[in-house]
């Protein structure tokens, strides 16, 4: 029977998880991810599919986060009919989480064709819209955790807890009579995996003893302290109160799904023991509104939320806001507030209105408590630039940035470590996914002698595949149809400095230099000499 596994995502580069499995006549998605970063891989999520969707057979979806379910509208709008299979608590968050992000891409396509009118470019249109995602949901089914269900003739599953966020799970296949020896090939597919003594869910889980496994490696060679509750909270604390005691706002850009409840669940337990001040504290985020209401329902229930009080995401000095007006309020506040908004990573929602307002000021903070893709501005605010631009004004950043990775959602390198060893033996093969180039690259390296029970270790790109149905997985060369990343620009992308990042860095340059010149006739004199380089240069 042949098989074979593709990676159309999260190859090379952390987001766009989406994996093509087709196992003889049959084809699976494990997940279908959108593509976040740099212009270069967003630009991915508008392509055409490198695949038919229609003769996709089924999805299983890893967790609600839109790196790895925000293209299933996309997917069903091209004609795919099949399931859309996923734990209970996933299918919860993505009914929510899709509408949002199909309502997103409407704003973003209308504010850019406004752009684009004044400019003579052409419009564009949304990825997908709000009606679509709303569609998509009706394909969805649920299964419980550690329990087999078929999903194709010859083909079985369970979810496993991923302690990631709410529902994330890895996903286990067992591929009946492929061996030819009578027992099932079995395949693993990691998703994220969450670190121990995560806030709100349970340390993650799966089997041993695997045929293929599928890993991601966000975190390789990367490792942060080690702290029970308590410690946490404690470095929290320290935060707040030093941004309050500057006497601005601090601003935590949180994505809405686990982070952002997370944060509140210690917040409250901070200002309950009289740790931290009592200040309002604004969640200005709709989607985020939505999904702390998910995560109160599924408080202390089986593969649900553990919470440190009975209602942790509930107190006076909390304030949810829902519309656009509520928003705009928040700008009228100069100082002693917490402000935690979406997206994570700062590059959409309202976060970037409430970064415009605060980046400049020399007595706000800005708290960056997650993953921050490269390219993204929650990026370069980590690599610390000082003039960055939001929807096209140039900001100077005068705020003090602040780093914490002690809420990440993720295994880092040792524990990533600790997770594989509980797997072996990996008998055909170990694919690293779902990391940048170096992080991948250091986890290979920290596992290159683990011969006896872990077989080869293969760091694929994007759009390769490889059949697995031998002794070893084996690359397929290309078909002949055309990459949609070429080496240049993959190289580019993931390294989080494509052309359009470097464009941005370069007007803003070439405005600094005209501002500190003595005279218009040397600003002049530079223009000019800029002008002569631009139409000198090919087309």
């Amino acid at each position: 029977m042949s098989i074979t596994l593709t990676f159309h995502g999260a190859a090379g580069t952390v987001t766009g998880s989406c994996y093509r499995l087709d196992v003889g006549k049959k084809t699976l998605l494990i997940d279908c991810g959108m593509f976040q970063g740099d212009k270069t891989l967003k630009q991915l999520n508008y392509d055409s599919w490198p695949f038919d969707p229609k003769r996709i057979d089924a999805v299983l979806v890893t967790h609600a986060h839109i790196d790895h379910s925000g293209l299933i509208p996309k997917l069903t709008r091209a004609g795919y009919k099949g399931p859309i299979i996923a734990t209970e608590g996933t299918a919860e968050l993505l009914r929510f989480m899709l509408p949002d992000s199909g309502s997103i891409q409407e704003m973003e396509v209308e504010r850019l064709n406004r752009r684009n009118q004044r400019r003579g470019l052409p419009s564009l249109k949304p990825i997908y819209t709000q009606q679509d995602a709303h569609d998509a949901l009706a394909q969805i089914e649920t299964r419980e955790y550690e329990s087999w269900f078929e999903v194709a003739p010859g083909i079985q599953a369970r979810f496993w807890n991923a302690g990631h966020i709410l529902g994330a799970a890895s996903i286990e296949l067992a591929l009946a009579l492929a061996q030819g020896n009578g027992k099932p090939m079995k395949l693993l597919f990691s998703g994220d995996i969450g670190p121990e003594n995560k806030a709100l869910v349970k340390s993650p889980e799966a089997p041993r003893d695997l045929d293929i496994l599928v890993m991601e490696s966000t975190y390789g060679g990367r490792t942060r302290p080690k702290l029970d509750p308590l410690q946490r909270r404690a470095v929290l604390a320290g935060e707040v109160n030093a941004a309050l005691a500057a006497g601005g706002n601090l601003v935590i850009p949180a994505f809405a799904v686990e982070r952002t409840q997370e944060l509140l669940a210690d917040l409250n337990k901070l200002i309950a023991d009289g740790t931290v001040p009592s200040v309002p504290i604004f969640v200005d985020s709709p989607l985020a509104t939505q999904i702390t209401q998910v995560f109160t329902r599924f408080l202390n229930a089986e593969g649900g939320v553990r919470t440190p009080t009975p209602q942790p995401f509930a107190a006076g000095n909390v304030r949810f806001t829902r519309t656009v007006q509520e928003s705009m309020e928040i700008e009228k506040v100069k100082g002693g507030a917490i402000i935690i908004s979406a997206s994570g990573m700062c590059d959409a929602g309202r976060i970037r209105h409430h970064l415009k307002n605060n980046l400049w000021r020399a007595n706000a903070t800005v708290l960056l408590i997650g993953y921050m893709a490269p390219g993204t501005l929650g990026a370069l605010l980590d690599a610390g630039e000082r003039r960055v631009r939001i929807q096209g004004d140039e900001i100077a950043v005068k705020a003090r940035i602040r780093r914490l990775e002690i809420y990440s959602g993720h295994a880092d390198h040792d524990e990533l470590l600790d997770w594989l060893r509980d797997r072996l033996p990996v008998r055909r093969g170990l694919f690293l996914t779902h990391g940048e180039v170096e992080a991948a690259a250091s986890l290979r390296g920290a596992i290159a002698g683990w011969k006896e029970e872990l077989s080869a270790i293969t760091v694929p790109h994007i759009d390769e595949s490889y059949r697995l149905d031998g002794k070893r997985p084996v690359r397929i060369p290309p078909d002949g149809a055309p990459r949609r990343l070429d080496r240049y620009a993959e190289a580019e992308a993931l390294a989080g400095h494509d052309w359009h990042n470097d464009y941005a860095r370069l007007m803003l340059h070439v405005q600094q230099r005209l501002r500190g010149m003595e005279d218009d006739a040397a600003r002049k004199r530079l223009m000019r000499k800029l002008q002569r380089m631009v139409e000198a240069a090919p087309k």
